[in-house]
This record gives structure tokens, C-alpha cells and sequence, in this order.
């Protein structure tokens, strides 16, 4: 990734089927020229808030608030030392609340972060929340479950999917609850062209399988990858809220018929992004050899205003030169004080399109299509037509990929149907089986 402005990027929250209140919140902070890029890059933020109503949402909000205005604060001590501080104060904010209000006591919330700069991408992380990357038919997890199932999973050695008999959403580690918090920070992971990062919250990792997760947002652009993976969270069940935030980076936006277009170079420089102040202390310095030449010439008040203008470069630049040395000593500081932490892929599973999830989709399609006539609901059949004639079409010529694209798209007006009939009351049986 060579520029700022090479993402492409969505977000999107619900709250479910069975829950009143959505308690998650997400952030998401852009650099908005090259010089914040290269100064603090992109901020991305997925916080799942955990109390009765209204405490959850309060503490989510808090860390939403709270972690990249801190991270922004305390950038220039490097990205390491910047998320921890974020996160740290954060959990006091939220910790302070909680014994300040014996109504909000114990309030809590899962934070994960994800930092893109230019030498790569950072994972801050406490809960269970979720950072992924996908990646050339993988998706990779970047973040640790802080879960009993996790923990349980390390010592004997196994993945967590074969744990037995212990609940999925108990939780050992949160911001909030106690004074102090231990903290994954991890990075920086290397970047690739046409990479995609995404957050979620455990409404979305619990019903819906990575490869699942992985097989949508590589094949739908970032705004409609999240709808449809929401949509097939509330299809399973809708138990816990739900929020996605989906990054592509390094290359075009996919175009209106789903495709990547081959990535080519934009216009690069090929010299080093330099300081300002070396100039300033360059310029001053022969603005006083032309104040000079011009008092030669016996042009004095001519020479007396370019040696003002000297003068003030000259000044200019060596604040530039001091700011910058204090700048490079804070950075050394935290860099051997604390160093970076290897980044970590804690699993990972492929997320290619193979024909038993292209048929579970199908079977979706037509299940809610039928449940949709019976029921007279009034989706958009035209867009649900052309999107069927274009995957059977794709499918005829054996593209797997575009039949499974353009059948997700299919679905959604369906599930955009399903949600505007939908009764929070009624028990929902899912419609596109959950397998691994």
C-alpha cells in the first residue's frame, strides 16, 4: 500500500432479532491527506458493549469515543506505545464510571482495533471481538479470543471448534471491569494489494463460519459484503447484535459487476519524502548570500528585507530541526522500551468458493424465494431475477466465484424483504445451514 487514499471501506451495526438494544459501537478514523497517513495512518474500531441495556452501550461508546482521539494524542511516542495508552485510558474511563454509578458497576466492553500505516497493519485487542485478513483464498484470525473456550483450547492443544461443554461467550479479559487491563497489541503485519481486514463483533463469528465470512467479503464490494453478512447472522438467529466493518486495501474499488479490475501503478515518486526543515534552514541560507551580493551592490533596502526573510527560515528551520530531533528521541524511546510483539495468525481456514457452499446458498435462495410468495411480501423481484439469470449463466461456464457473487446479491432483496416483515417475537428457523 503506497497511498493514503488506496482503501476502500464500510461499516454497518444491527441489532439483532432477539435483542432490544444494540449495545456494539465502531469508529472509524481516516487520515485525510498523505502527511496524516504517513503521521497516523487509518483507525479502525469494532467495541462490543457488555451490561444491562443501556451500561453495555454506554461502555462500547466510551471506547469508541475514547480510543482514537487518545491514539491521535500520544502517535508521535509510535504506534505501539499510542494503542496501548488508548486503550489503557480508555479502560479507565470506562472503570471509573462503572464505581462512580453503582448502577453502571461492572460495566464493560470487548475493543478491537485495527491501525493500517505504511509499514503495515496493527492489531490492538481485548474480548472477543475479531480481527480478520483474507488473503489468496485464506482467512486468517489476528486476534485472540480473551474466552474460557480459547484458553481451554491452548492449554490442551486443539482448536477451539472442538471444545465441548463450555459456553462460547464467557469472557476473561474486557476494558472496564478492573483498574487495569492487559492489552494485545501486535503488528505491524505486512500489507498486500487487494488484502481485505475485517472486524466484527462474536454476533456475526458465532452464527456464521469464517469460511463463510471470508468466501462474502472477498466476493461483494465492502457496503454490500457487510448487509449480506448481517443479513445471514439474522437468518441464523439474530441472537446477539451484529456489527461488521470490512477494509480493501491497496488497489481499485470492486466495479458495478462484482469485479477487482487488474491493479496497476498510480503515479509515484521515486524520492524519499523529506522534512520541511532542512529546506527552511537551506533557503535562509542563501537568502543571506543574496542579502549580501544586493548590500554589494549597494542596494541596502532591498538587501535589509531578504536578510529579514533569511532570518526567518533560518528560524523556522532550526524549530523544525528541534521539534524533530525531540520527535526521534520520544520514538527511539518507546521502541526499546517496548518492543513490537511478533505479529500472530491464531487460525486460519480457506475462504474459496467450492461447490458445497455454492450450494447451501442456493438452496437459501430458493427456500426464502418460496417463503417470500407464500407470504406475498414485495421484494425487488426485478433485481432478484437478473441477479438469478446472471448466476446461472455464470455457473453454465463453470465460474464458480461470479454465480456465487451474483447469487448473494440475489439474496439480498429477499433478506431486505425478510427484515422489513420480520416479528423480534416469533422463533426464526435459519435458512442457509451452518457447516464448516
Amino acid at each position: 500500500m503506497t497511498r493514503f487514499d488506496q482503501i476502500e471501506h464500510a461499516s454497518l451495526t444491527d441489532v439483532g432479532v432477539r435483542r432490544s438494544h444494540n449495545q456494539d459501537s465502531h469508529a472509524i478514523q481516516l487520515a485525510r491527506d498523505e502527511e496524516q497517513w504517513q503521521q497516523r495512518g487509518h483507525l479502525f474500531l469494532v467495541a462490543d458493549g457488555m451490561g444491562a441495556h443501556a451500561v453495555g452501550e454506554k461502555a462500547s461508546e466510551q471506547a469508541a469515543g475514547l480510543i482514537p482521539h487518545t491514539y491521535h494524542k500520544y502517535v508521535e511516542q509510535g504506534p505501539k506505545a499510542a494503542l496501548r495508552k488508548a486503550f489503557a485510558e480508555a479502560n479507565a474511563s470506562i472503570h471509573a464510571c462503572g464505581q462512580a454509578n453503582r448502577e453502571f458497576h461492572g460495566m464493560g466492553t470487548t475493543t478491537t482495533a485495527l491501525l493500517i500505516r505504511p509499514e503495515g497493519a496493527w492489531i490492538g485487542h481485548v474480548g472477543d471481538s475479531r480481527a480478520y485478513r483474507i488473503r489468496n483464498g485464506l482467512i486468517e484470525q489476528l486476534s485472540y479470543d480473551h474466552s474460557w473456550v480459547w484458553e481451554y483450547a491452548r492449554l490442551k492443544r486443539i482448536d477451539p471448534s472442538e471444545v465441548q461443554d463450555i459456553p462460547s461467550n464467557v469472557i476473561h479479559r474486557c476494558l472496564g471491569p478492573e483498574p487495569l487491563v492487559q492489552v494485545d497489541i501486535e503488528g505491524p503485519h505486512p500489507i498486500q494489494s487487494g488484502d481485505i481486514f475485517l472486524l466484527c463483533s462474536d454476533g456475526l463469528s458465532g452464527p456464521v463460519t469464517d469460511h463463510e465470512i471470508g468466501a462474502i467479503a472477498s466476493a461483494l464490494p465492502p457496503a454490500e459484503a457487510c448487509r449480506l453478512l448481517i443479513d445471514l447472522a439474522n437468518l441464523r438467529g439474530g441472537l446477539d447484535n451484529i456489527t461488521v466493518v470490512i477494509v480493501r486495501v491497496g488497489g481499485p474499488a470492486v466495479d458495478a459487476n462484482g469485479v477487482v479490475p487488474t491493479l496497476r501503478s498510480r503515479g509515484r515518486s521515486f524520492l524519499p519524502k523529506l522534512p520541511w526543515w532542512p529546506f527552511a534552514l537551506l533557503a535562509g541560507t542563501l537568502l543571506v548570500v543574496l542579502a549580501i551580493v544586493l548590500e554589494f551592490r549597494r542596494w541596502p533596502a532591498t538587501a535589509g528585507f531578504v536578510f529579514v526573510l533569511a532570518f526567518a527560515a533560518i528560524v523556522a528551520g532550526l524549530v523544525g530541526l528541534i521539534v524533530h530531533y525531540r520527535r526521534e528521541r520520544l520514538r527511539a524511546a518507546s521502541e526499546d522500551d517496548d518492543e513490537p510483539a511478533a505479529p500472530r495468525i491464531h487460525r486460519q481456514t480457506t475462504c474459496r468458493i467450492q461447490q458445497p457452499l455454492l450450494d447451501r446458498l442456493v438452496r437459501a435462495v430458493k427456500t426464502l424465494h418460496q417463503h417470500a410468495q407464500e407470504k406475498h411480501w414485495s421484494p425487488d423481484w426485478k433485481s432478484y431475477e437478473e441477479h438469478v439469470a446472471a448466476a446461472e449463466s455464470l455457473l453454465h461456464k463453470n465460474d464458480l466465484p461470479g454465480a456465487f457473487r451474483e447469487y448473494c446479491r440475489a439474496l439480498l432483496p429477499l433478506t431486505r424483504a425478510l427484515h422489513k416483515q420480520r416479528n423480534k417475537e416469533e422463533s426464526f428457523q435459519p435458512l442457509w445451514d451452518k457447516t464448516q
